[in-house]
């Protein structure tokens, strides 16, 4: 169970944990000020940075925004907190949330598990820049306005697009998609962060079904009450939907979405990871953590640590959620920590 010491963090095997509360706007300057140093000491110098903050992007940005404020702007607020927290100018820190639509190849990898049955299970790798290692987070956050959520975060990031839990009882888990030449209207990350504010699965579905294009992402969805596990790949302005009827596993490359055979990039990290997950739940492997953590088979890794990755990304955080009868129960691991932290939904949301 998370506590709430005064300064609103606290370390716990190897992972900051934030809890905080209130507005938008005051959210946002929470999630910036706990990455402020990680974003100023590694990002800012980085070839990533430069590249989307140039001005080459300055008219996709401008769209993108003009839509956000539109159909999102609790979501702006939330941007332009972090931009205050990050002391950073807000245009830089949209860009950077929406790093996914501006470029294809953008260095974002994952893999997911999903374990439908009488007591469904999702297993997630965050795997991100090696830079942040150390560096994710996962924050508690009480909108005034929605359900609390549990998300894993980088800093400089929106919640909403590595793994969360939702008081609503809500899983996600989130993958990069990299679909080539998309004309972005909205931030894929915007729209991770508005499914934690939904209240059941159909109502994220149609979230989805209007939402204008963006770059791609593959969710795993489950709700807790609810027996079906979900796969939803979207991208460009479609939306692909379907039962996980049997075990699963996604390795950040779209397997049903119309773009899956002609329009995306499939690396060789992605292709390989695909192939062994394969190989694993085919052999009847019912413990995520069993897939997750592997570093066998004879191509590149699921559990991916190696400095000289070609993708450029590491496992950084593995999340598992387990959909019980009387609830959620979670847990988070950290590379090099054996022990992870650990807790159940009621006890996480109790107000």
């Amino acid at each position: 169970m998370f506590i709430d010491p005064p300064n609103g963090m606290e370390h716990r095997a190897g992972l900051r944990c934030l809890r905080a509360s209130g507005d938008h706007r005051q959210l946002g300057i929470t999630l910036g000020q706990a990455g402020h140093h990680a974003v100023h000491d590694k990002l800012l110098s980085s070839e990533l940075w430069q590249d989307i903050v140039h001005p080459r992007h300055d008219a996709a940005v401008a769209r993108m925004l003009a839509c956000c404020r539109s159909r999102f702007p609790w979501v702006v607020e939330e941007l332009e907190g972090l931009a205050e927290g990050l002391q950073l100018p807000f245009l830089q820190v949209f860009a950077w949330n929406s790093r996914g639509d501006l470029l294809a190849h953008c260095p974002d990898g994952c893999t997911t598990v999903a374990l439908p049955g009488h007591e469904p299970c999702i297993g997630h790798n965050e795997d991100g820049l090696p830079c942040f290692d150390g560096d994710v987070f996962v924050a508690q956050l009480s909108p005034e306005d929605q359900p609390a959520f549990m998300a894993c975060c980088y800093p400089g990031s929106l919640p909403g697009h590595t793994f969360a839990l939702t008081e609503a009882g809500i899983v996600q888990t989130v993958n990069n998609l990299r679909f080539d030449g998309v004309i972005p209207e909205i931030p894929r990350m915007v729209l991770g962060r508005a499914m934690l504010a939904e209240l059941s699965l159909n109502a994220i579905f149609s979230l989805l079904a209007q939402a204008p294009a963006s770059g791609g992402f593959h969710f795993t969805l489950a709700q807790q009450g609810e027996a079906r596990l979900y796969s939803v790949e979207i991208g460009s302005g479609q939306v692909s939907i379907e039962t996980i009827d049997s075990s699963f596993v996604h390795a950040n490359h779209a397997l049903h979405h119309p773009r899956a055979q002609d329009g995306q990039t499939i690396t060789r990290s992605s292709r390989d990871r695909q192939r062994r997950g394969n190989e694993l739940i085919a052999s009847a492997h019912r413990d995520p953590l069993r897939v997750l953590r592997d570093t066998g088979g004879s191509g590149l890794p699921i559990y991916r640590r190696a400095p000289d990755d070609p993708d450029h990304e590491n496992t950084l955080a593995t999340g598992v959620f387990r959909l019980l009868d009387d609830g959620v129960q979670w847990e988070i691991h950290i590379p090099g920590h054996s022990e992870p932290i650990h807790g159940n939904r009621h006890t996480l949301f109790d107000r």
